[in-house]
């Protein structure tokens, strides 16, 4: 969320701000009513202190005309006329503020200069790693699960409808697998701490992190309780410290999480339907930092290079993409995409996006820190990326490391969880 004070001292450059997302004209329309409510809104506040100020001058005269046993019906009356107007301009006030709040809620983050302008045409990839391997002879991930009986995907469209996957055998250990490695490695290498948080959350959780008002489609909610099912654990787990001050000797702090995600895809219709490449349910870890402002460009850094790692000791060949601004989703100020190459559907699969929101969602979620003591607190900067999703992970495994016999290698930093070097 924007502070209001860019509709008034900074208007042109949130304007500039969203044209490089391709912001149509009722974006841009949308900041012209929230400029015209914060003047609204201080016009209304100036007139609510007037109104007090003659009134506590009004209370004076009063209780001196009544000392001096003087008439004082003429200030009682006027003194009931202030506080009927100061109501009535409050309550405009209070209309006012919600509409510009509701306006503020709508407004996606502002990107950092780093980001090209433009759609998805522009982004660039800034780094790649190891050798993809030839689509040819290699069979898709859902043909190979289905052989080795480690991907049901029939039996899961019976129990729960489609987009959703059963996981057998060696694949339901392949998924324990991937989950426990990847929390190990980044609990005890890369300094995060473990969070178990719930799926589950309140209105001002999802609101907290930008999944709400503008994406509330996309969620499952639950009726009757006003929670929802999680798209991420990036939603609970940052809202940890929501409402409250650090310590700024606490900073930068990272937490790592699994949870099953939920999300209901709405319009992505024909997308990536074979397969377990776009699921209604499915498993990953997360990673989450709280950054000061100053730290949080050098904080996207590590912690893309944390979820990297994770690739890199899976001997899946990959690429980090930068996205244009465009491309950056609504509370990020810069992404990075992580792809990892897929032969057997011969594609490079997003399996992580590595994000900086800047103060956007610490706004929003009201995380803030204290540098020092007496010191006023400022918004911590927050951060996430998947480090990994698990369905387009095991995919690529499936597909990068099948051997012609039909039977996948396992990867060597996996076998110690896996208890084999193969499946099939």
């Amino acid at each position: 969320m924007h502070d209001t004070r860019a509709l008034r001292e900074q208007v042109d450059l949130l304007r500039d701000a969203m044209r490089r997302r391709g912001a149509d004209e009722g974006l841009l329309q949308l900041i012209d009513r929230g400029e015209g409510l914060d003047r609204e809104r201080r016009t209304l506040i100036q007139a609510v202190e007037e109104r007090k100020a003659a009134r506590n001058a009004n209370s004076q005269e009063v209780a001196r005309r009544k000392k001096a046993k003087e008439p004082s019906d003429d200030l009682i009356a006027r003194g009931r006329e202030l506080g009927d107007e100061i109501a009535r301009l409050e309550a405009e006030l209070d209309t006012a503020e919600g509409h510009l709040r509701a306006i503020l809620l709508e407004l996606p983050n502002v990107t950092l200069p780093a980001v090209p302008a433009g759609g998805e045409e522009c982004n660039r990839i800034v780094r790649e790693w190891g050798t993809p391997r030839v689509s040819a002879g290699v069979r898709p991930h859902w043909e190979i699960g289905a052989a080795l009986g480690i991907i049901d995907l029939e039996r899961a469209t019976k129990i729960s409808g489609s987009g959703f996957v059963a996981y057998r055998s060696l694949g339901a250990r392949l998924v324990r697998g991937l989950v426990n490695f990847f929390i190990d490695v980044h609990a005890r290498e890369h300094g995060y701490e473990e969070v178990w948080p719930p799926v589950l959350v309140n209105r001002a959780t999802m609101t907290g992190t930008g999944q709400l008002p503008k994406f509330e489609e996309d969620a499952y909610a639950v009726k009757g309780d006003d929670l929802f099912l999680i798209p991420t654990a990036e939603v609970p787990v940052t809202n940890l410290y929501r409402d409250e001050i650090l310590d700024a000797a606490l900073l930068p702090k990272g937490f790592v999480a699994y949870t099953p995600c939920f999300r209901r895809e709405a319009g992505s219709a024909g997308k990536d339907t074979r397969g377990i490449l776009r699921t209604h349910e499915f498993d990953k870890v997360e990673l989450v930092r709280y950054a000061t402002p100053e730290t949080s460009a050098e904080q996207l850094e590590l912690l893309t290079r944390h979820a990297e790692t994770m690739l890199e000791r899976l001997g899946i060949p990959y690429r980090r993409k930068l996205l244009a601004a465009g491309d950056t989703g609504f509370s990020s100020a810069m992404t990075y995409d992580l792809e990892a190459w897929a032969p057997g559907v011969g594609a490079w699969l997003e399996v992580s996006s590595c994000s900086n929101f800047t103060d956007f969602q610490a706004r929003r979620a009201n995380i803030r820190f204290r540098q020092a003591k007496g010191e006023k607190p400022r918004f911590v900067h927050t951060l996430n990326g998947s480090g990994l999703a698990l369905p387009r992970t095991m995919a690529c495994i499936l597909e990068q490391h099948q051997r012609p016999d039909g039977s996948v290698a396992v990867p060597e930093a996996l076998v110690p969880y896996m208890g084999t070097d193969r499946i099939g």
